[in-house]
């Protein structure tokens, strides 16, 4: 073995390499690479590849992308979970270098004089393989080209044709001769279960269930009566239930309605003002029942096709019984009060944030104790608050450690943050992401955010929430109705997975003032028991836009892909368009979203049509699953959206079947 040839620009990568690269199971992962050598001889490669447990490598052989590019590529697909490796493998490759000699040799007009060395040289490869013992199949055909190729009487033509037949091209790629055999360096894969790539997040407060009373007063929910929002959760297809903290909440600085510092008596609190004399992070609010409730509250969910994501938010209210038992958790200022959490100008009096630097053993022993405790009930999704907020060396460490004895747990980053946090938190193992979704708005900003979660999608997913109890952006203030339903609709088929907080689908839309983007009474801080099924009932609702969506995405395999995302050219700048493709099943989505939520909105949409694996000219069967009309498309079609009957075509192109015979 020598390092005679250059392997370069490896991916699937995450970041520098040092951390696995994301996939799941059962997806097809490009593995690409540059190899290259001086002089003009050809060059192959493979890669080989193996999962968990495995002690011999699968190897799949690499194609060259593109011409002259020296870029190769091959699809593995990695069936189980858990830490996979692959590496790139290089070689010369005599056979390409030879046959490529005789056919530009040929195509030049030069003659048996010119062409006798590569003859001979292709002649004593072709036995080489021949002599291989598991190659007995095709000794006839392999010898038969090489004594052709010896066989001085015969045309030129004649002569070669044997050897740069199909068959034997077939047999000496499966097969080749390898020289100055060059391995690459080792990379690793972390896959998880297909849930953490695809799935469709419902958020909602269990407290926030219970109705009102006869004086209009709202009741505290309980698990029990949170088991009709899971129904609700499943019959709009949703796959994740993603409840906020289900814990105690402190009494001292306690906040009121709006984040006011004036609480009433029966003010709740905010869920993340964790922490009180009933308990902390392992203790469940009295108020919403016991740990038998909670576990039976996960099982119905799982009887109606769900899973329950649960918040995983490391702070601690001024009475946590953290506060008098591990005070090594906490800062504590020069007058000697603790400090309470603040991201200027605003302040949340009621959270003392975990110090992990006065004693970062403790810390990290006592996170991971809450954390398993929650994963033995059940939980294997968590949606983790301000992750952005802790030292990456802690998350590193306690992802590794659940994941050590539960591979099969998620972790979702709420990290509306910089580039460089979020996409450094994926690469120390969050499965998912919030992203910069909420804030991209037009044309240019949403191709340019999809195409980077796209190029991202080795290292970090993207989770697109359209709205959160703490995000009520501007667009949904002031767009109506319309606005909801075109968010909903990028959101739900730009990225294979999306989330959405209750209320949305009843277009909850005021905020506490105006520039803010917290919502007016927000729910962090009281109870807001809302009538679904009136609203539902009187037509006032979201809800079937939400459950086609969520329905349209189940039966689409293409839409639960992300690294096959392509951006097409529509001449409207309210007219967004993209595609996507399954390699699996072959399922091809083109979608169509108007940005604008008032005006109808047309325009001709150029489709790439080779790009998505088609002729350039093609006339396909495009079914919009939207409005259940068909149509034939090609490379140019008039595409118009009118906000009042649909705001995007989802529309899935198949070839047109030949007509039978008469």
């Amino acid at each position: 073995m020598t390092a005679r040839i250059g392997i370069d620009d490896v991916r699937p990568v995450a970041g520098d390499g040092t951390h696995p690269a994301k996939a799941v199971a059962g997806e097809h992962v490009p593995v690409t690479a540059t190899v290259w050598r001086e002089g003009h001889d050809a060059v192959a490669a493979n890669v080989a590849w193996r999962g968990p447990g495995e002690r011999r490598d699968r190897t799949t052989r690499m194609t060259e992308i593109g011409t002259g590019l020296d870029r190769f590529g091959a699809t593995i697909v990695p069936d189980t979970e858990g830490l996979w490796s692959f590496r790139v493998d290089a070689w010369s490759d005599p056979w390409a270098t030879t046959t490529h000699a005789i056919e530009v040799k040929l195509a030049a007009g030069q003659g048996t004089t010119e062409l006798a060395n590569d003859l001979e040289l292709a002649a004593r490869l072709l036995e080489q393989v021949a002599a291989l013992k598991e190659r007995r199949a095709e000794q006839p055909a392999l010898q038969g080209a090489a004594d052709a190729l010896r066989h001085a009487d015969l045309p030129l033509g004649a002569r070669v044709g044997p050897a740069l037949s199909d068959e034997v091209r077939a047999v000496m790629h499966d097969h080749p001769v390898r020289e100055l055999v060059t391995k690459g360096p080792v990379r690793r894969v972390w896959v998880d279960r297909q849930r953490a790539a695809y799935g469709s997040w419902y958020e909602f407060f269990p407290r926030s269930t219970g109705g009102v009373d006869a004086a209009g007063t709202p009741v505290h929910g309980t698990f029990a009566t949170a088991r009709s929002e899971l129904e609700r959760a499943a019959a709009m297809q949703f796959d994740v239930v993603y409840l906020p903290p289900i814990h105690p909440i402190g009494e001292v600085n306690r906040k009121g309605p709006n984040n006011t510092l004036t609480p009433g008596p029966t003010d709740v609190g905010s869920p993340w003002a964790i922490g009180a004399s009933t308990g902390g992070h392992d203790a469940i609010h009295p108020a919403l029942g016991t740990d038998e409730d909670f576990r039976a509250f996960v099982a119905r969910a799982g009887e109606l096709g769900l899973e329950v994501a649960l918040d995983l938010a490391l702070q601690a209210a001024p009475d946590h019984p953290w506060v008098t038992e591990h005070p090594e958790l906490f800062t504590t200022l020069p007058d000697g009060t603790i400090a309470y959490a603040e991201n200027p100008p605003k302040k949340y009096q009621d959270i003392y944030p975990i110090n992990f630097d006065n004693d970062p053993a403790s810390a990290q022993a006592e996170m991971l104790r809450v954390t398993l405790h929650w994963v033995e009930r059940g939980i294997r999704i968590f949606r983790v608050d301000n992750p952005h907020t802790k030292p990456p060396s802690f998350w590193a460490q306690l992802i590794a450690d659940v994941k050590a004895e539960h591979p099969d747990v998620l972790f979702l980053a709420e990290a509306f943050t910089r580039p460089a946090r979020l996409w450094g938190l994926a690469r120390l193992g969050f499965t998912q992401s919030y992203t910069y979704f909420t804030w991209r708005t037009t044309k240019e900003e949403l191709t340019e955010f999809g195409e980077d979660l796209r190029e991202h999608w080795d290292e970090g997913r993207g989770n697109l929430f359209v709205n959160t109890p703490d995000i009520l952006p501007e667009h949904l203030q002031v767009g109506g109705p319309g606005m909801f339903a075109l968010r909903a609709a990028l959101a739900a088929t730009l990225s294979p997975t999306w989330g959405v907080y209750a209320g949305y689908e009843l277009y909850e839309h005021e905020a506490v003032r105006p520039g803010s983007e917290e919502y007016l009474d927000s729910e962090k801080y009281e109870l807001r028991p809302r009538d679904f099924a009136g609203a539902l009932a009187e037509g006032r609702s979201l809800e079937p836009w939400l459950t086609r969506l969520n329905e349209i995405r189940r039966a689409h395999p293409a839409l639960q892909q992300m690294r096959t995302l392509r951006f097409h050219d529509v001449d409207h700048d309210a007219l967004i368009a993209y595609s996507k493709h399954d390699p699996a099943s072959d399922d091809t989505v083109v979608v169509v979203v108007s940005l604008d939520p008032h005006e109808t909105r047309e325009g001709t949409l150029s489709l790439d049509l080779s790009a998505l694996g088609f002729a350039p000219d093609e006339q396909l069967v495009a079914h919009d699953e939207v409005t259940g009309e068909t149509y034939t498309w090609g490379p140019r079609n008039y595409v118009r959206l009118d906000p009042t009957r649909a705001c995007a075509h989802v529309v899935s192109l198949t070839r047109r079947l030949e007509e039978p015979p008469a």
